[in-house]
Formats: structure tokens, C-alpha cells, sequence
């Protein structure tokens, strides 16, 4: 296949034809059940260096453009996208000439920042600045209600910043730690103490 896109910044067994990008685009919308947006496409093909940025932009435009792909819902303040019957085509028929490593890597990574934005949807983190540090606010919402809610002192940003990644980490395995300790539930505490163990 012809190479008709820019080399800078693609990994050795990246995509170097826009026609790879655009099925490999039309591939990961049609294997991810969940809404995404532009962001998230780039984002995912563009960690592992699999096709270059500005080539990305060009492809998903061409795909908008030849109706492969249309606006689906608002998420997040972004607009997602949905396949047509026509981008469908595209990925159940073309996928195959994409190589396996490419898929997986570009998938993978697609489900990740997905997942990681749900975290961040439904678990919330805010650092404030105090006289003598920062003031770590976590919350774990159970969908319309907040199941635990906790403010932790960090003496510098460096360990507030740390504190809030853990817990957008592990915040299910937070608030059943703090709820086993509560309620002096020695099994749950055991349970909870193996799956910070597991997870570290």
C-alpha cells in the first residue's frame, strides 16, 4: 500500500497510508460499545505513536466528511460519534488488513481513557490551597448520591497531587476500606487490606 502520510512520530509498525487510519478509526468505533469522542480517538491511536497527529485530524475530517461518521451525543462537554451503515461497512470489511498489534494496542488504550474518564465523572477530587499546605476533598458518588465523602491535609502540591491520583485510582477499594473499618467488619477489612495488596 502507498504511503501518503507524513513518518514524524510514528512508531516502527505504525500506519503510514491515511486509508490504514481511517479503517482503524471506523474499527475502534465499531468494537468500543461506549460514546467517544475526537479526543479520544487521537488520544488512543496517538499513545503508542501508531499513525502521525496531524494525519489523524485529517482522517477523522475525511471520514465526517464521506458520512462514515456522524454526531451522536454531547458527554463530558464533547461531541461523540456513532458509525453509519456505511462506516460499519468499512470496519467489518477492511478491518482484517490492519495488522493485530495495531488494533489491540489502539483498543486497549481506547477502553482505558474511557474508563479513566468515568473515574473522573463519577469520583471527584479538589485541591485547595491553604496558609500552611492543601486540602485534599475526595468524593465517591454512587451515581445520584455521594456514597463517602473525606478531606485529607497534604503538606506541599506534590503530595496532594499524589493523594488524588491514588484515589482516582482505587476509589472503590477506598470507600470499602473506610466502610470495613467503620463498621468493624473484620472479614470486609481482610478483603479490602488483599485488594490493596493485589493492586500494589
Amino acid at each position: 500500500m502507498a504511503f501518503d502520510t507524513f513518518d514524524e512520530g510514528i512508531a516502527l509498525g505504525g500506519l503510514r497510508s491515511k486509508h490504514e487510519i481511517k479503517v482503524l478509526m471506523c474499527y475502534l468505533f465499531n468494537s468500543v460499545k461506549d460514546k467517544m469522542s475526537e479526543s479520544v480517538i487521537t488520544e488512543a491511536i496517538r499513545e503508542y505513536e501508531l499513525a502521525n497527529f496531524f494525519e489523524v485530524k485529517a482522517a477523522f475530517d475525511e471520514l465526517k466528511r464521506s458520512e462514515n461518521l456522524a454526531e451522536d451525543e454531547i458527554v463530558d462537554g464533547e461531541q461523540t460519534y456513532r458509525l453509519t451503515d456505511n462506516g460499519k461497512l468499512v470496519a467489518e470489511q477492511l478491518e482484517s488488513t490492519l495488522a493485530y498489534s495495531v488494533k489491540e494496542k489502539a483498543l486497549r488504550c481506547a477502553v482505558e481513557l474511557l474508563a479513566e474518564r468515568k473515574t473522573l465523572r463519577e469520583n471527584f477530587v479538589d485541591i485547595v490551597k491553604t496558609g500552611d499546605g492543601f486540602q485534599v476533598n475526595c468524593r465517591v458518588s454512587g451515581g445520584d448520591t455521594d456514597l463517602f465523602s473525606f478531606t485529607l491535609y497534604a503538606p506541599d502540591e506534590e503530595m496532594a497531587q499524589l493523594m488524588k491520583k491514588n484515589f482516582l485510582s482505587y476509589p472503590v477499594t477506598v470507600y470499602k476500606t473506610m466502610l470495613a473499618l467503620m463498621t468493624k467488619n473484620r472479614e470486609a477489612i481482610d478483603d479490602a487490606l488483599e485488594d490493596i495488596y493485589s493492586q500494589s
